[in-house]
């Protein structure tokens, strides 16, 4: 299977039903609604909504039922972009390659174009998944994991810059909300424990794998291609090549990513969509 027209396919599928919510409204400010729409459409891997479906398929699940909670998962992944590109948290200007929300429309805009995502996300998203997202997206996730991403740069707590805290930051920052993806699709195709603890120890170590690739590119990669200007080491970030350095980094995101292959086993045939998506995860250049 070619990886990359596999990802295209289904970007137009998600985009499609994406640009379903996001009509002219008379109940919505005409800039918050262009501002909201700005940033879900200025590119993206769309990852989590295409593993989000990938586990439905997986788990022999409706698409046309998984795709509304698909598509609040890259809301609620967009909104999270925003909010990290403020001038309180990393001060970034671009994003893809264009502005950032607050440069092209003001810091205010920007930040209630993150929380109209996120309330969007859950007005949108399956009752039944409700819970396990906010759980990933919320104080004990995402949230919690950007938290320590803050106190830790710029060497603020230079006593506990190591080990146990960048696998605290990765885990809940970034890898959290990838496992959930894979989870809600599996929960809404009536998948049992077993198909769904394999699931979510494969989202769970290609998010981390994911994150390690972040850090590793930020240092060695393209700026044109990431589409960014800023860098980890400008704003002393603490990663996981700071802490192991470069080598042992990559190491550790090869072995993630076949942990994670062998969780699929129980799948057989089925998952190679998903084994390859996780090769991608590390092979990629941006």
């Amino acid at each position: 299977m070619n990886i990359s027209n596999y990802f295209k396919k289904e970007i137009r599928l998600i985009d499609s039903q994406l640009k379903k919510y996001f009509g002219v409204s008379k109940s919505c400010p005409k800039i918050l609604n262009e501002s909201m729409a700005y940033s879900v459409f200025a590119g993206g891997k769309r990852l989590r909504p295409i593993l989000c479906l990938a586990a439905a398929r997986v788990c022999g699940g409706s698409i046309k039922k998984v795709l509304p909670t698909a598509c609040a998962l890259e809301m609620i992944h967009t909104y999270s972009l925003i909010h990290d590109d403020l001038p309180a948290m990393d001060n970034d200007d671009l994003r893809r390659g264009k502005p950032t929300s607050h440069i092209k429309y003001g810091e205010g805009i920007a930040i209630l174009a993150g929380d109209g995502l996120l309330t969007r996300a859950f007005e949108i998203m399956d009752p039944m998944v409700v819970k396990i997202v906010a759980s990933a997206a919320g104080v004990s996730g995402m949230i919690g994991g950007q938290v320590m991403d803050l106190l830790m740069e710029h060497n603020r707590c230079p006593a506990n810059r190591g080990r146990e805290n960048v696998e605290y930051i990765h885990l809940n920052k970034t890898a959290k909300m990838i496992e959930v993806s894979l989870v809600s699709g599996a929960v809404l195709s009536g998948a049992g424990k077993r198909q769904i603890d394999a699931l979510a120890g494969y989202g769970r170590k290609i998010g981390i794998a994911f994150q390690i690739s972040d850090d590793i590119l930020d240092i060695l990669g393209d700026k044109k291609k990431l589409g960014k200007r800023g860098s980890d080491a400008d704003n002393e970030k603490l990663t996981y090549p700071s802490v192991f350095g470069i080598d042992a980094s990559a190491r550790k995101s090869s072995e993630l990513i076949q942990s994670a292959k062998n969780d699929l086993k129980i799948f057989g045939r089925p998952a190679v969509t998903l084994s390859e998506i996780a090769d991608f995860v590390i092979n990629r250049e941006k």
